[in-house]
């Protein structure tokens, strides 16, 4: 079901710097606004008119800021059901605007336990009002869009640039559900934290990233894995192990992830997982060796026995038979995770740095093939499209400069970490051969767009026909015409994945 341009959006955002690139192109829908007051006041300061929900609810901010949409006023018109007779009628008689839209941003909790502020100042940090209000509009996605954070912005635009505001019920549907993990996380951070005396406990590890540098783990490391195994857990696994699970994250297929220095030098789904490790190992056996292990499927003992085969750090898997545990012990010098359910995802990632913090959003987002934009006059085949959607995932969680090579799901070459583009395809190219990979039909991933036509020309090289990578680069011309001439398909996502 297609839902036409919005007439009313309900806009409430902590991150009230992100509203200049959003409100000129909701001004030009000619949609009303309304928003609470901060949220208004820094509207009206870019110069932009809106409607206060308190003029709407006839009720001013309460209670220090706690209660400023919980209102039937502001509720009905989320939740109301466009097509139910009886709920249109009530909207009509109570004067309740129809919200199409509503824009939250949640304050950043996680962002405030990091300054350690006291009991009281924590909890009210706690968003209730935006929580709802995204709750509440994602139950009622059938006649409702829901922007849950801000890092949704760029889509949003593209909805209003492309479609002209109209939405498609694939599109809500899917915001909805990114809404509701988001609530979901959210809730589970706030009861981590009320839990905090419990759960929170210092590891002090043997050192840090070197030997001359002390180092202590502090968080619930106990309440996200049973622990097996003789191997205490250093600083550098631990570093490890969380790029691993961000990694293995990506892919819903049975998948075999193997990590050294927080790069992927292996990775590989089969419909067997069994196959998936040996296929995981092919990509770089060397560097596989002391590594991280990750797997997303229950190990059975078939695994565990060619696993058993490989010296390594770290072996992580949401589960292991009750053999294949037994036989993964007898191995000394190892540390066994199982990761337990309640282990969730943060949404926000912090950098200790130039004696402050730096934290964003985790880099969640993936560009489905519906999203690209092909250009040469090839289509993509099935097979193609797959190993493309999966180059994309593994090259995000590579180290910028990056260059991933895929083929049949199977990462057979990487590049990472370089100080130019060209570098890191040489060294993805490099790695390939040593590994006696056939670079025929294999698809060439990069997490940000190409300066020159160099790579492009040097993928055509070696047999390569697929090619994925953001755009937006001033000589973007150079690659297509170089695409174009050496028969290579070229995708644009227009998203960067840059990680350093």
């Amino acid at each position: 079901m297609v839902l036409n341009t919005p007439q009313n959006v309900l806009i409430s955002v902590y991150h009230k710097d992100r509203l200049a690139e959003l409100m000129p192109a909701l001004t030009a829908l000619e949609v009303n606004i309304y928003s609470t007051g901060g949220t208004a006041q820094a509207i009206r300061s870019l110069g932009y008119s809106v409607r206060l929900i308190e003029d709407l609810t006839g009720f001013p901010t309460l209670f220090n800021g706690r209660v400023k949409t919980l209102h039937p006023k502001v509720f009905g018109g989320i939740l109301a059901r466009r097509k139910y007779k009886a709920d249109v009628e009530a909207l009509n008689e109570y004067g309740i605007p129809n919200f199409d839209w509503v824009i939250v941003d949640l304050y950043p909790f996680e962002q405030y336990l990091q300054l350690k502020s006291d009991h009281a100042e924590q909890i009210e940090k706690i968003d209730i009002g935006g929580v709802s209000l995204i709750r509440a509009a994602a139950k009622n996605y059938q006649d409702t869009l829901v922007i849950s954070k801000v890092s949704q912005f760029p889509q949003l635009l593209d909805i209003i640039s492309l479609q002209k505001g109209s939405t498609r019920l694939e599109q809500r549907k899917s915001l909805a559900k990114q809404a509701f993990q988001l609530t979901a996380e959210y809730d589970q951070l706030i009861a981590n934290y009320l839990d905090a005396e419990e759960d929170q406990a210092t590891l002090t590890l043997k050192y840090g990233e070197n030997p001359h540098q002390s180092a202590e783990y502090l968080g619930d490391f106990y309440k996200q894995f049973e622990c097996y195994g003789d191997k205490q857990a250093s600083y550098n696994n631990l570093v490890d192990l969380d790029a691993g699970l961000q990694v293995i994250a990506e892919f819903k297929e049975p998948t075999f992830a193997i990590l050294k220095h927080t790069n992927t030098c292996g990775l590989a789904s089969h419909i067997e997982l069994e196959e998936a490790f040996n296929r995981a190992l092919a990509c770089d056996p060397i560097s596989a060796f002391g590594g991280i292990l990750v797997s997303n499927r229950k190990i059975e003992l078939t695994t565990a026995k060619k696993i058993d085969q490989l010296f390594y750090e770290v072996l992580v898997a949401p589960d292991y038979s009750e053999q294949a545990l037994e036989h993964l012990q007898m191995r000394k010098r190892r540390l066994i995770l199982k990761q337990l359910p309640q282990a969730s995802q943060l949404h926000q990632s912090m950098k200790s740095i130039l004696n402050g913090t730096l934290i964003q959003d985790v880099d969640r987002i993936i560009e489905s093939p519906d999203q690209w934009q092909l250009v040469g006059e090839k289509p993509l085949k099935t097979q193609e499209s797959n190993d493309a959607l999966f180059a994309l995932r593994a090259v995000k969680h590579l180290k910028s400069n990056a260059i991933a090579l895929v083929k049949n799901k199977q990462l057979i070459g990487m590049g990472c970490g370089q100080t130019s583009r060209i570098s890191a395809l040489e060294q993805a190219i490099i790695k390939a051969q040593q590994c006696q990979f056939d670079l025929n039909g294999a698809i060439m991933a990069s997490d940000a767009f190409f300066p020159f036509a160099d790579c492009v020309e040097r993928a055509a090289e070696v047999g390569i026909q697929t090619v994925i990578q953001p755009g937006g680069s001033r000589r973007d011309q150079d690659s297509i015409e170089a695409a174009k001439r050496l028969g290579i398909t070229l995708i644009m996502t227009g998203v960067r994945h840059f990680k350093h």
